[in-house]
């Protein structure tokens, strides 16, 4: 229904022109080939000295390895299994038209009839009716006055307070003597002789004087006399010349500018146009039940039902703890203190500078002094 044929107007085809080459020759000169003089070079010759070869006597095998086990074969050419190419281009000219362009008969679409329900709500002329099961069967009755129990007022008790717990109840502490030490007295073993200052450390490992690195000194830099030559190769041989900018070979172009009018017109734009549409409103239903007026009574069926009963207390089954007091003396001896021996507290050799029952004998080499033990003579009678 919305298209609608147009005829098409073939827009204008720019041809362009047959390229012809110009007449003459083509200058192939450059500013390399016309500035750059050439120069009779001559080898360098070597500094390093020849090489001296140990040519051995006897005749050279000039056959290598791998010509004498690669040898070639004659190998004849394979035909190729490719078919001819029996396609032939057609001599007649392609057609624009196609099968769909002759075949297509455009024909006026007509649309289809809707069998959807109008969204129009259709009022109907009878009273409403709004008798219900509950307005029907409902019974209403008058409801009893709320009974409301009075606030009762804290009455203080006047028994004392009962601070005592389980465990202050069960354990109040019995009367004893605390537990003596059997460790014996720390007695420091000190000395009155004044302290030496030097150790095995200091007497083995004496300072020793370390002369300072040599410095090597760097020799003084003398300039070179004379005056500096700042001449080069390229400053020597250069020569200048007085060139000119190249031509360029490229043909101008000659574009010719139309001067028809721009036509702003396409396929698109004339088979469809705009079409001014607006937007569809909102459908909302009418409110067929009308809302409740009046006050709200927020009675409940807990509220109107429930009957207050005087609460009893449950009774305490636990069992009474009595603390059963003793008249004897709390026993506080241990294992410890009954298996403990006192030992007498040896005074180590090491910390004397000449240890008693000693005698020295030797130092190592890495300062270390070797003591022996003095056995005690006995003589005989």
């Amino acid at each position: 229904s919305d298209y609608r044929p147009y005829e098409i107007v073939k827009q204008p085809r720019h041809v362009p022109e047959e390229y012809k080459p110009k007449e003459g020759e083509i200058d192939l000169g450059t500013t390399y080939k016309r500035d750059f003089n050439s120069y009779k070079a001559q080898p360098v010759a070597i500094v390093r000295p020849l090489e001296r070869q140990q040519v051995k006597q006897g005749k050279l095998d000039t056959v290598p390895t791998y010509k004498d086990d690669y040898r070639t074969w004659d190998i004849q050419k394979m035909d190729l299994c490719k078919p001819e190419q029996t396609y032939h281009p057609p001599t007649v000219k392609f057609g624009n038209s196609t099968t769909f362009q002759d075949d297509y008969v455009p024909q006026e679409i007509q649309p289809r009839q809707s069998f959807k329900p109008s969204p129009v709500v259709k009022r109907s002329t009878i009273p409403f009716n709004g008798d219900t099961s509950h307005r029907l069967d409902y019974v209403p009755y008058q409801l009893e006055f709320k009974f409301a129990r009075p606030r009762e007022v804290y009455k203080p008790t006047a028994q004392p307070f009962e601070d005592l717990t389980t465990h202050r109840y069960d354990f109040q502490g019995l009367a004893g003597e605390s537990a003596k030490l059997c460790r014996p007295a720390y007695t420091r073993v000190t000395q009155n002789a004044p302290f030496e200052g030097s150790t095995e450390f200091h007497e083995s490992f004496q300072p020793w004087e370390i002369p300072p690195p040599a410095v090597k000194k760097t020799p003084e830099y003398v300039p070179p006399t004379g005056p500096m030559q700042l001449n080069s190769t390229s400053h020597l041989d250069y020569i200048p010349y007085q060139t000119k900018c190249g031509i360029p070979i490229r043909p101008v172009s000659q574009r010719r500018n139309n001067n028809f009018p721009f036509q702003g017109k396409s396929t698109t734009k004339e088979d469809f146009p705009a079409w001014e549409s607006c937007r569809q409103g909102l459908i909302k239903r009418q409110q067929q039940i009308p809302n409740p007026s009046g006050k709200f009574d927020g009675w409940t069926t807990f509220m109107s039902h429930y009957v207050p009963h005087e609460l009893i207390p449950t009774e305490s089954c636990k069992p009474t703890y009595a603390t059963r007091k003793s008249s004897a003396p709390f026993d506080d001896t241990t294992m410890y203190s009954l298996e403990y021996t006192p030992k007498k507290q040896e005074i180590c050799p090491a910390s004397f500078p000449s240890p008693p029952g000693y005698i020295f004998e030797n130092t190592n080499s890495r300062g270390h002094r070797f003591f022996r033990k003095i056995t005690p003579t006995v003589e005989a009678f």
